[in-house]
């Protein structure tokens, strides 16, 4: 890097990007703190600062994730490590998901949305395009763009991306002890049952928005 830091400002910008290449987004303080043996997310802030001040990161203010790294210092991180291209900012928007892989792997990003995460409530970490009829009675309808908080913390009737074996599929979550339905919203797609005691489910996030027809048209 170009400009001197301090081993714990080294530290905190090392994990920083770790996340953003790993996630896709940047750490929380709370996070920041936990994984650096910090007391408190106030040390996390103070360092986030003094990073801000020497330019290797942007913070932006009234988000939990408002950190931003600076194209250069990104591009020279990753650099050794193949050709990348310039940060992207926005909301990633991901298309047909690869068996097995992460959602927010970069083979899977179509494009970035230039709107800010904390539109939707909470804030969303993706778009996923809608494939299928499945959702069509709650509005959600092929070619259209589901807002995703990232999260494996659901609760009944919410509308979850989850992944089941190596697909990944948008439905209602209804859950009984072990027992898993995902239920379509539309009656022509039987629900699908799963025992958790045989069968692995895993819950990539949750729906807070559709955006329709990828026109930029967002529906809360």
């Amino acid at each position: 890097m170009s400009r001197a830091l301090t081993p714990r400002q080294q530290n905190v910008y090392d994990f920083i990007v770790k996340t953003v290449n790993e996630l896709g987004y940047p750490p929380t303080r709370a996070e920041i703190a936990k994984a650096l043996g910090f007391r408190s997310p106030n040390a996390a802030e103070e360092h986030l600062r003094a990073l801000n001040k020497k330019g290797v990161i942007r913070m932006i203010a009234g988000t939990s994730r408002g950190i931003r790294l600076t194209t250069q210092d990104h591009e020279t991180e990753t650099s050794t490590s193949g050709d990348h291209a310039p940060a992207q900012t926005g909301l990633p928007i991901i298309g047909d998901v690869a068996a097995g892989s992460p959602i927010l792997a970069e083979e899977h990003v179509d494009r970035y949305c230039p709107l800010p995460p904390d539109f939707f409530t909470p804030r969303a970490d993706y778009l996923l395009r809608v494939r299928g009829l499945s959702m069509q009675d709650i509005g959600i309808l092929e070619g259209d763009l589901l807002a995703v908080h990232r999260t494996d913390q659901v609760r009944d009737g919410q509308i979850v991306v989850a992944r089941l074996e190596d697909d990944v599929t948008v439905k209602r979550f209804k859950q009984h002890g072990h027992h898993v339905q995902l239920i379509a919203e539309n009656t022509d797609f039987a629900p699908i049952d799963i025992d958790l005691k045989t069968q692995h489910l895993e819950i990539e996030g949750i729906g807070v928005g559709v955006i329709r027809g990828g026109s930029g048209q967002a529906l809360h």
